[in-house]
């Protein structure tokens, strides 16, 4: 990627990766915010990964690519798994930037405009973000706008306008970039949502390769996207289970950090299982007290959820040799794995 000279209007060319699963009524919203960006229309490209889709999602995507002028290419990833769908489209895409967003996203006009000037602010750029607004279908609960106005349903607004940083700026799968050549150094995204189970860390794997390899992370709050957050996303259930999923990803970037023995697996459990969860837990039941706030109440039952499924976790990693090979790998780009 050229660096920034006011002589020269230099464009790199940015492929969108939209990974897609049973989705296909919502997936034409995202590609059409996405064909109307105000971007050279001949700069950019859309690949659609299909997850194994059962519904009419190619038809969808047929419909787009004949009357769409930026060009669009499908491909179908029979492997259950969203790290499979990023990695494949990854390994077709033919752009400088590799840009990835979700199925549920309406982008901002000036997404892709934005989304590159931190790259050409700072050569050491690996993966940058913007802002990710919601879009409700309904209107939310107080408890949800008030605590959940963050990670828990992939939201990011901070008060900053642009930051270039070593450490991470809340880089979301859903809007995210990243410079082809550092995706590829850093061996692609590691596994997450996996036929419905949760197994990896998924992007935040992948930034913790790229911030090894010495790059850094950018953010540009003008590069905006709003996430479609659906009623069933505004529930305890919810709360409960996305943090749980948590709970998977945590044990899956502790171990690969820390490459513990069988008895340091069964210590750290045990530390949090009669240290932190109770810590945690009293500590959400006095700020509901402290506070008149009952909305952190609901935050003990999700930790409760989180705490089990670390331990759940623990124990297949305890028992399971494949389980632990699998975890450990870092390179998710070759196609040597088990299908």
């Amino acid at each position: 990627m050229q660096p920034v000279n006011p002589s020269v209007d230099y464009k790199p060319y940015i492929s969108i990766i939209i990974p897609t699963y049973n989705r296909s009524k919502l997936l034409g919203i995202t590609i059409e915010s996405f064909i109307k960006q105000r971007y050279p229309k001949d700069k950019y490209e859309i690949i659609v990964a299909d997850n194994n889709s059962s519904d009419n999602t190619k038809d969808i995507v047929a419909e787009w690519q004949s009357n769409s002028t930026v060009n669009i290419k499908y491909i179908f990833e029979r492997r259950p798994g969203v790290h499979y769908a990023r990695n494949s489209a990854a390994k077709i895409a033919v752009g400088e930037i590799l840009y990835f967003t979700d199925d549920d996203m309406v982008a901002d006009h000036n997404l892709l405009s934005e989304i590159i000037k931190p790259f050409e602010f700072d050569e050491e750029v690996g993966t940058a973000t913007g802002r990710v607004l919601p879009k409700w279908e309904s209107p939310p609960p107080p408890w949800l706008v008030k605590h959940c106005y963050n990670q828990f349903l992939s939201l990011n607004d901070p008060p900053e306008e642009f930051i270039i940083s070593k450490k991470d700026c809340n880089v979301f799968s859903c809007h995210q970039a990243v410079r082809k050549t550092v995706f590829f150094e850093a061996g692609g995204f590691n596994p997450e949502n996996t036929a419905g189970v949760w197994i990896g860390d998924g992007e935040t794997g992948l930034n913790i390769k790229i911030k090894k390899l010495g790059y850094k992370y950018g953010f540009n709050g003008n590069s905006i996207t709003h996430h479609i957050i659906p009623p069933d996303r505004m529930t305890q259930g919810y709360l409960n289970r996305r943090i749980g999923n948590a709970g998977f990803c945590d044990s899956y970037t502790e171990y690969r950090k820390n490459i513990p023995s069988n008895w340091g697996v069964v210590s750290n459990a045990l530390r949090r299982t009669f240290v932190s969860a109770p810590v945690k837990v009293f500590g959400y039941l006095v700020l509901s007290l402290l506070r008149k706030d009952f909305g952190y109440l609901r935050f003990c039952s999700a930790y409760f959820n989180y705490y089990l499924k670390r331990n759940i976790y623990d124990v297949k990693i305890i028992t399971s040799e494949g389980w632990r090979k699998m975890v450990l790998r870092s390179d998710w780009l070759s196609d040597d794995e088990e299908d």
